[in-house]
């Protein structure tokens, strides 16, 4: 996975380097080290992490519509 990728696959996913850093029980200087190409993204890293963006992609797909600004009936 490039550093490019990486950075689209935590768009897809919605999550920061701080997410990923969570996630995974690393430092966040690890993640921005991968994103600033001056570390190796490990190769089963890379795929999970494209695996969840792939879930999320099609994921999307099949999302709810018409729920933008749409409130509980009791709000009033």
């Amino acid at each position: 996975m490039t550093p490019n990728r990486l950075e689209d696959c935590l768009a897809i996913i919605r999550w920061t380097p701080d997410t990923l850093a969570q996630a995974l029980g690393c430092d966040v200087l690890l993640v921005n080290a991968w994103l600033d190409d001056l570390e190796e993204i490990p190769t089963k890293t890379g795929a999970w992490i494209e695996t969840i963006a792939r879930f999320m992609e099609a994921a999307e797909q099949v999302k709810p519509v018409g729920l933008m600004a749409k409130r509980p009936a009791s709000s009033d």
